[in-house]
């Protein structure tokens, strides 16, 4: 895959999927063996983890963590979703780094994890032209040929929200990164049936200024790359 942006790299294994435990572990079956493994993934996994789905798993970044291998993907019977959370604020540097991203060119500084008044945003962008503020979040769950978020309900989203609203506000220029980790649908939008006080929050950011940034990722065992920005599906 020549799109791709962020390999896995050397030493992953594949194995299926059992179960999942105290919300940050999951059991896989690697070769007729048990192999638990982390998912960083706090939300629902709403219609992933189905007993039998093939699971990509990396090694840890470090000799010192409990479980040696990190959850990367579930695969849906030819529908591979990437569920590892902190893929989306990876990807938005990788993808402004190659210039993949039309929405961030100019810039020519990037800082992640960036502090503004009481708010903590993914990512801080600097150029000529001023100050970009992102919030990532990761895209899941399909329904009907849409891609919703969130999965479960959010008090943390609805207050990456609120605060993207206030400081569009102030005339700084914001925006809400969604990274859709899977190729089965074609437009985007928030899940209101899920948190319907998100998707309330949503439309709200959207018509105060907040830029809306829906793209689709490749998603192999080779890595993660970017296809393109999707439509929003209509509010209701």
């Amino acid at each position: 895959m020549s799109n791709i942006l962020l390999p896995f790299g050397d030493g992953c294994i594949t194995g299926r999927f059992i179960r999942r435990v105290k919300r940050f572990s999951v059991e896989t079956d690697v070769a007729g063996e048990s192999v638990w493994a982390h998912t960083n993934n706090s939300g629902s996994m709403l219609g992933l983890l189905r007993p039998g789905a093939k699971a990509l798993l990396s090694p840890a970044p470090g000799p010192k963590r409990k479980l040696k291998w990190t959850l990367e993907t579930l695969d849906l019977g030819g529908v591979t979703v990437g569920v590892n959370t902190l893929t989306p604020n990876r990807l938005l540097k990788a993808a402004h780094l190659a210039g993949a991203l039309p929405e961030t060119r100019g810039y020519t500084e990037f800082k992640a994890e960036a502090s503004i008044g009481n708010s903590r945003l993914d990512a801080r962008l600097e150029g000529p032209q001023g100050t970009l503020y992102v919030e990532a979040k990761n895209v899941t769950l399909v329904e009907d040929d849409i891609a919703i978020f969130p999965d479960a309900v959010t008090t943390r989203g609805q207050k990456h929200l609120q605060e993207l609203i206030g400081l569009a506000g102030q005339g700084i220029r914001v925006a809400s990164f969604y990274l859709i980790q899977r190729n089965d649908c074609s437009c985007f939008g928030p899940a209101d049936m899920v948190d319907p006080d998100f998707a309330r929050l949503f439309w709200l950011a959207r018509e105060a200024g907040v830029e809306i940034w829906p793209y689709l990722a490749s998603v192999s065992d080779q890595g993660i790359g970017l296809v393109r920005k999707l439509p929003l599906a209509p509010k209701p």
